[in-house]
């Protein structure tokens, strides 16, 4: 049976139509029913459509890999970067990411403090001889040994151990202040650990080598560091902004990327913003546009920048040279 020109037309606006309405059934900004649709613009009068059609992808996308889509870890981090070159999130939320999925392949061995670096307090210890080590580490617990450090036999606070010591018949021995210790193997996974941390409220693990000694001890500060980065307090020994910026023989400087902007700017008598990023590691690396990789060069200004050190993180450190105005 022929078919008219005009019996075609109408097929064809028919299944126009029917295409039309299924997407827009898709379309988040759908007007509600009974209510006056704007008739379609062509692309180029929409300038931010584009741009919010490849946000929604990029969203859409890591909705998938959250929800399993991709095959390993690494077509992840693959599309956390992809999404963080994209404007999506930032460079900071990023290496965060970035290390909540790098806990799950490391290890307790990978981040404990080694055996010969631990601080631990003997239980036969007299209390202010006790308060002073516990002055002069800063740390806010420890572990207590009996006859030898292998044989660790629980853990102190230094909160404790001050009420020891100011209470009024109050504990005789270190002995009665001490809480259970966490032993774990140095194989545990990151992940385990740091649920295990959360669940028990726990902040400190001893940690066992595979004959059943001492190898060193982990703290939840150490596994959050993994994911956030380097966790300062009070104790912590202050950067020295000088040391943070070296300069080479060649002329070029050798730089830190955690130099907050502001010191650089004074080094350098540079006028680089510092509203968007607080070090120069984060200017260069929004600059380049993604994590880059160590050799990448970058030019702001009078200022060339080659990366030196980076890892799948953050950038470490760069070397700065300086052109003439």
């Amino acid at each position: 049976m022929r078919t008219s020109p005009r019996s075609a037309k109408l097929a064809h606006s028919a299944r126009t139509g029917d295409a039309m309405t299924t997407m827009s059934e898709d379309d988040s900004t759908r007007a509600p029913d009974g209510a006056a649709k704007p008739a379609d613009k062509p692309a180029s009068d929409k300038p931010n459509g584009r741009k919010a059609d490849k946000g929604r992808s990029w969203l859409s996308r890591l909705s998938a890999a959250i929800s399993g889509e991709p095959d390993n870890q690494e077509d992840l981090v693959e599309l956390l970067r992809d999404v963080q070159a994209d404007g999506v999130i930032d460079a900071d939320t990023l290496r965060i990411m970035e290390g909540a999925v790098a806990i799950s392949d490391m290890s307790v061995g990978d981040i404990m403090v080694p055996r010969a670096q631990m601080v631990v307090l003997p239980v036969d210890g007299k209390f202010l001889a006790l308060m002073k080590e516990v002055v002069e580490s800063g740390h806010s617990r420890f572990p207590v040994h009996g006859e030898d450090k292998d044989e660790i036999l629980g853990i102190l606070l230094a909160k404790d151990l001050l009420r020891g010591v100011v209470t009024d018949n109050g504990p005789s021995t270190v002995r009665e202040l001490l809480r259970p210790a966490v032993l774990v193997p140095e194989s545990k996974r990151l992940d385990i650990l740091l649920r295990e941390f959360r669940q028990s409220r726990n902040h400190m693990a001893i940690v066992i080598d595979e004959y059943g000694g001492v190898a060193g001890l982990v703290t939840i500060e150490d596994v959050l560091e993994q994911i956030v980065g380097e966790i300062d307090d009070e104790h912590d020994d202050a950067e020295d902004p000088n040391a943070l910026i070296a300069a080479q023989a060649d002329g070029q400087y050798l730089v830190d990327a955690l130099t907050p902007i502001a010191d650089f700017n004074a080094r350098f008598g540079a006028d680089f913003a510092d509203d968007e990023y607080d070090t120069i590691g984060g200017l260069v690396t929004s600059a380049i546009g993604h994590l880059p990789e160590a050799g990448e060069e970058l030019t702001l200004g009078r200022f060339g920048f080659r990366i030196a050190h980076a890892d799948a993180r953050r950038l470490h450190t760069l070397h700065v040279s300086v052109h003439a105005a």
